[in-house]
């Protein structure tokens, strides 16, 4: 009979654990706009998110430095176990709701005083016990166990989502390092040029000075020149070594065994991806998604708060057999049970219960304002990176141009000096000016690939390794 009634028990208890107190949870509306500012135009009808970065990154040598991170980086293995945190934590929490069932077994001897005044009439009781127990099982008639159970499932589903987005910023912070130090290589090599080439240029000027066929302002101006490559060449040197020490910590190991590198004009990234609309990106963005899951469990938490104001009912239960005796355990007629259920109904807790529910109310209005910011910090990146898209583009061409007006300009004013024409302060402003387009040049493309990046991460893109089809 009390196997029948703990069965029923346990029956209404699971069908009941299905509701809980806990608010219907309604997603917030996005505060933002329905658009992004700029044009969103794109020639590929594909979401960023659903775009591999071995293809969006097409540089064989990036494309080893991010395998790599994503195998040795320090802070993305760090994610990795928080989820697997919060893995366990969920598994904790949710053998809640089932009965927790133990064997047990006991045994205890007594020495008492019998009836009498002799010693001889001391007796030693004996007991034994073997069976199963059933251990302060609380039936969840009012979802107190559910809701903490929802809080441990979103509370791990927001953590897998922040791995997911730890993801995605480990691959843009390598190609973004990665850019930064080919950059720098790259003006590192302009200016060893600009040195050498102000060199030989110092080295005439100082003969045509030693014969007079020159004054000492035209030798000092030229000496400047050759002084001011040279100081540019060594910081540039030493932007490159940070740079390349930067790219170590995040690749995680040392930088070897690496396929050659490319230039950054012929970086094939990716620019010109779809934006989609704001609305997109609740779903493909996984820092939102995890602030949303952060919401749910608070809202979870409401209530279980709630549920604390009413009563909760607790088993405990034994069933086996016992005995006097050690060899007669299992006798017939040694069954034994026992049935214990415990109602807790709070009457008096000097407002605990009050203050817990306030606690999670504020709570879940903090993860609403959470979730709200995520989304305006994700449009303001997107929107951003759209701004700025259009004018780069337009920003290298007129560099380019730059570049190119100020090599011609150099080679007539070295003919104008040839022909005695001009002095020789014109060419070596001429070869100041082009040094300073070359540089402006190589920074310009650095800024258009690192805006391509900006967007793809923005977007959501970078958790796949090849496009989805």
């Amino acid at each position: 009979m009390i196997k029948l009634h703990t069965s029923f028990a346990l029956t209404t208890a699971m069908l009941l654990s299905a509701c809980t107190l806990a608010p219907t949870y309604e997603r917030p509306e996005a505060p933002v706009a329905t658009t992004y500012p700029a044009s969103t135009a794109a020639v590929e009808n594909i979401a960023a998110s659903d775009i591999g970065w071995k293809e969006f990154l097409s540089d064989t040598r990036l494309q080893t430095l991010i395998a790599t991170a994503l195998d040795n980086n320090r802070d993305l293995r760090i994610a990795a176990l928080r989820i697997e945190e919060a893995r366990a934590q969920y598994n904790i929490q949710s053998a809640d709701l089932l009965p927790n069932l133990n064997a047990t077994a006991s045994g205890t001897r007594v020495r008492a005083l019998g009836s009498g005044t002799s010693a001889d009439r001391n007796v030693v009781i004996s007991n034994y016990q073997v069976g199963l127990s059933l251990a302060s099982f609380e039936l969840d008639f009012f979802g107190r166990v559910r809701s903490l159970n929802q809080a441990a499932l979103a509370q791990y589903l927001a953590t897998e989502e922040a791995r997911r987005a730890a993801h995605i910023s480990l691959i843009a912070e390598v190609a973004k390092a990665y850019l930064a130090e080919r950059a720098f290589a790259e003006q590192q090599t302009l200016a060893q040029s600009a040195f050498e080439s102000r060199q030989t240029s110092y080295k005439l000027a100082k003969q045509r000075f030693d014969v007079g066929a020159s004054s000492a302002l035209d030798l000092r101006q030229s000496e400047v020149l050759v002084q001011s490559a040279r100081a540019s060449f060594a910081a540039l040197g030493r932007q490159r070594a940070q740079a390349e020490n930067a790219l170590t910590l995040l690749v995680g190991k040392p930088l070897t065994d690496l396929p050659p590198a490319q230039p950054l004009s012929e970086q094939n990234v990716m620019a010109h991806i779809p934006a989609g609309l704001p609305s997109d990106l609740l779903t493909r963005r996984p820092d939102i998604l995890a602030a949303e899951q952060r919401l749910k469990a608070a809202n979870a938490n409401i209530g279980a708060a709630r549920a604390a104001f009413f009563p909760r009912i607790s088993l405990t239960a034994s069933v086996g057999t016992a005995s006097n005796e050690l060899s007669g355990l299992f006798d017939t007629g040694s069954r034994a049970w026992s049935f214990a259920p415990q109602l807790v109904l709070p009457i008096f807790d000097a407002g605990r219960n009050s203050a817990n529910l306030s606690l999670a109310e504020v709570r879940k209005n903090i993860a609403i304002a959470d979730y709200e910011k995520a989304i305006q910090s994700a449009f303001r990146e997107v929107a951003n990176a759209l701004q700025a898209r259009a004018a780069l583009d337009e920003e290298i061409d007129a560099q380019r141009a730059v570049q190119a007006a100020q090599a011609e300009r150099l080679k007539l004013a070295e003919q104008r000096y040839k022909s005695g024409v001009a002095s020789s302060l014109e060419t070596l402003d001429a070869q100041r000016e082009l040094f300073s387009a070359e540089q402006a040049l190589v920074q310009a493309r650095l800024l258009r690939l690192t805006n391509a990046i900006d967007l793809y991460r923005s977007l959501g893109g970078g958790w796949s390794e090849t496009t989805a089809r």
